[in-house]
């Protein structure tokens, strides 16, 4: 099956301190743990069927109610530790020793000293201490060999110097499919996380370089770095655990280290003046220490940021000679700024504006001589006024959109449009709702650029032309001429 795979990991564990499994990765810790050279491998084959039969093909638990996903849940601790969910200990899974989680590579140490068991791809597991706890509990249930690869060290030596080591790895259908799952139980995490950060409007927080405070969203902060230090870790929707992020940050820099080269230096001003010239106002990309902080590497099971842009790229290119010819357009819908009425054409959405809710807006964008930059704020002014149930015409606050829409029609407020000054501002250049069509239908008509030339009042100076016969002796085209003539 994969004996030659799995016997290269463990004979470069010995050489190295680390090695890959059967996918292909490194075992995941580092240093001499002292394994001998590896002489012979055996895959487990359970007595009472392999994992894979305890399992359909849909991944689902079998009839005979061997549930592994079970303990994902941790009801309880599993297989009669003390140690629960959110602990900040790991047991090991033979002895009653713990670990912090922190300080995983000490388990794996005193497993394979102790134990003499090896876990492959560490780095790949989505929550250690789940999974430490999961196996700890099917050890209880069944022998070792049922689930790891048994390496013989030291075959050809006197029997007293043998010794067997177990992998276990993802080669095992139930290691991967519990890899896998916590993978998935991550994810829905981080997006829980993720989610409740942006709509956090309690945010607090102090610029690394200037130590301005922010209050609000965790955004303001980030874009004021990036637009005014022009330090960009990246956009704000694309982070989690920013406190944690600052906070490592903040403290390389209280270290005196660059967070691009990280050198340390001997004073606070020597560090500013290096990392602006060398313009090292950015982190170190090949750090993993921050893949944690990014959603993307959430995404797929043993896959950093690079390696899923990379597919992307690669996927684009396999596809760029594609053929379109069969493609067809879908009609875009717009919606009306007041109802959730949508039309497949602009001019329908119009008519339909203007007859329900009496608001006209071409009539509106000529009497004003709207640009198309005016029209986008003051389309994305009504789309706020409406979804925060407001009047724009009396700015009374109402419980419903439909409440809203039945005072402003009685009303008349549709048309009502407050002083320009209210609605013309750059917070409406930002769309209310991203999916806006209407936004992508405005545009300048010929009548908007003439009346906008004249409202710059530009002034145009002519050719005096008082003495024309002077200014036809000097013209260029008399020597032009000239030389025509001269050729032919």
């Amino acid at each position: 099956m994969a004996a030659p795979e799995t016997q290269g990991a463990v004979s470069r564990l010995g050489e190295e301190g680390g090695g890959s499994s059967s996918g292909g990765g490194s075992v995941g810790y580092e240093g001499e743990y002292g394994v001998p050279e590896v002489q012979e491998v055996c895959l487990p084959f359970s007595k009472s069927g392999s994992a894979a039969d305890r399992w359909s093909d849909s991944g689902s638990p079998s009839d005979s109610g061997d549930c592994i996903l079970e303990p994902l849940s941790l009801p309880e601790s599993p297989g009669g530790t003390t140690t629960l969910e959110g602990s900040p200990s790991v047991p090991c899974i033979f002895c009653e020793e713990h670990f912090p989680v922190a300080e995983h590579d000490k388990l794996l140490k005193h497993m394979i000293i102790e134990h003499k068991i090896v876990i492959a791809d560490v780095k790949l597991v989505a929550d250690f201490q789940r999974y430490i706890l999961y196996w700890k509990k099917r050890f209880t249930e069944q022998p070792i060999t049922d689930f790891c690869s048994v390496i013989r060290i030291n075959s050809t030596a006197p029997l007293e110097e043998q010794d067997n080591y177990f992998l276990l790895c993802d080669v095992l259908p139930e290691d991967r499919v519990l890899r896998e799952e916590l993978q998935k139980q991550k994810l829905k995490e981080i997006l829980e996380q993720q989610q409740q950060e942006r709509n956090d409007t309690n945010f607090h927080g102090v610029c690394m370089f200037c130590s301005e405070e922010f209050l609000g969203n965790r955004s303001l902060l980030l874009n004021h770095m990036a637009r005014e230090h022009a330090f960009n870790i990246g956009l704000p929707d694309n982070i989690v655990n920013c406190n944690e992020f600052l906070c490592t940050l903040q403290k390389k820099l209280d270290n005196l280290q660059c967070l691009y080269c990280e050198r340390t230096f001997r004073d606070k001003n020597t560090l500013k003046d290096h990392m602006r010239k060398k313009q090292h106002r950015r982190i170190n990309p090949k750090n993993r220490e921050y893949d944690r902080f990014y959603v993307i590497n959430y995404l797929e099971l043993g896959k950093s940021w690079e390696e899923v842009q990379l597919e992307d790229d690669r996927d684009l290119l396999d596809h760029q000679e594609d053929d379109w010819s069969d493609w067809e357009e879908h009609p875009l819908s717009a919606v009306c700024l007041f109802c959730e009425k949508q039309a497949e054409t602009i001019e329908k959405l119009y008519v339909h504006m203007e007859d329900a809710h009496e608001f006209d807006i071409l009539k509106i964008k000529s009497e004003l001589g709207l640009n198309f930059y005016q029209q986008v704020k003051l389309v994305n002014f009504i789309r706020r006024q409406v979804h925060q149930c407001k009047c724009y015409g009396c700015h009374i606050k109402f419980k419903s959109k439909a409440d809203l829409r039945a005072h402003m029609e009685e009303a008349k407020h549709t048309s009502l449009l407050p002083e320009r000054k209210t609605w013309d501002q750059l917070q409406y250049y930002f769309p209310t709702y991203e999916n806006d069509t209407l936004l992508c239908t405005l545009s300048d008509s010929e009548s908007d650029l003439t009346a906008q030339e004249q409202s710059e009042n530009v002034p145009v100076i002519s050719e005096d032309t008082s003495k024309l016969h002077a200014l036809k002796q000097s013209s260029i085209l008399n020597r032009l001429l000239l030389q025509e003539c001269l050729k032919n």
